[in-house]
């Protein structure tokens, strides 16, 4: 009998530690983590982020759609916990400058990010010097919002490569991307101002063409950025912000692609991290 009232006593301090243990996060406040909704890639890789986040280290995530300047600044001031958007050296280099003793870097979320100029990888040229030539073109670059880092860059191109002629047409992401489709279901030739991570490369087989002046600038990386609170609050998740990376564009396309195509951002995260426990692991040991 005294050893059943053991057995039952231990059980029961069992049980409490495992329910403790499991609602250890529960009470922790909800992580506050914002993303640039206009790009594609902020919404996947934010989405994922969040979803690994809640299921394998068990904290609840609030996120928020933000603008970049207002975002940089929530980090800084502790009322976000994090983005994952931050692209360095330069595209954030002034918000960078501004913040950076008031957040914490966590490294690369993605890394080779870049801008440039954009074709199918059916068409001849392989550099901007070719455009001058290739008069498949018809001397005309299809751009997106004026104003843009990389409209600003290509206008550039066309005064530095000699571009004589050639117009860049201001339209938006959507305006672009349909003139892309239009181009790709014909097989004519088209050039597009575009950059990395970005879902078209999981749809297309595209290229950058080679910018041997160095217009566009050199590679840049998309950082994970946490408050300074971060890691008192969540260490968990500030250890797996260091560890949290793609591949590569075609990892982050699966996920980019699937939204674009109808999925609902939370659906499509849900769904790449089931399909990928290996990834997951990885990054959490989980």
């Amino acid at each position: 009998m005294a050893t059943i009232k053991r057995t039952r006593r231990f059980l029961g301090v069992a049980g409490a530690l495992v329910l403790a243990m499991g609602s250890a996060h529960a009470e922790t406040k909800p992580l506050e983590i914002g993303y640039v909704d206009g790009w594609s890639d902020s919404v996947a890789t934010t989405h994922v982020a969040a979803e690994v986040i809640k299921e394998k280290l068990g904290y609840a995530v609030n996120l928020k759609a933000i603008a970049t300047g207002i975002m940089w600044q929530s980090v800084a001031n502790g009322s976000l916990d994090a983005m994952l958007s931050a692209w360095l050296p330069v595209t954030h280099g002034e918000y960078w400058a501004k913040y950076k003793d008031k957040v914490v870097d966590y490294g690369p979320n993605f890394k080779d990010a870049k801008i440039g100029l954009i074709v199918p990888e059916y068409v001849k040229a392989n550099s901007i010097d070719d455009l001058k030539t290739d008069t498949s073109f018809k001397q005309k670059i299809v751009g997106i919002d004026a104003g843009s880092g990389v409209m600003i860059k290509t206008e550039q191109a066309i005064k530095d490569y000699d571009l004589t002629g050639y117009k860049l047409t201001a339209s938006s992401g959507a305006g672009m991307i349909a003139e892309l489709t239009r181009a790709e279901n014909k097989k004519d030739s088209v050039v597009v101002t575009g950059w990395v991570p970005h879902w078209m490369f999981a749809k297309w087989k595209l290229k950058f063409l080679e910018d041997p002046k160095g217009v566009f600038g050199a590679a840049e990386t998309v950082n994970s950025i946490g408050s300074t609170q971060l890691a008192t609050k969540a260490p968990e998740v500030a250890e797996f912000l260091k560890k949290f990376q793609w591949q590569s564009k075609d990892e982050i396309g699966e996920v980019m692609l699937a939204i674009q195509d109808g999925a609902k951002p939370e659906a499509a995260a849900k769904d790449w991290v089931a399909k990928h426990p290996e990834r997951v692991k990885e990054w959490t040991g989980k």
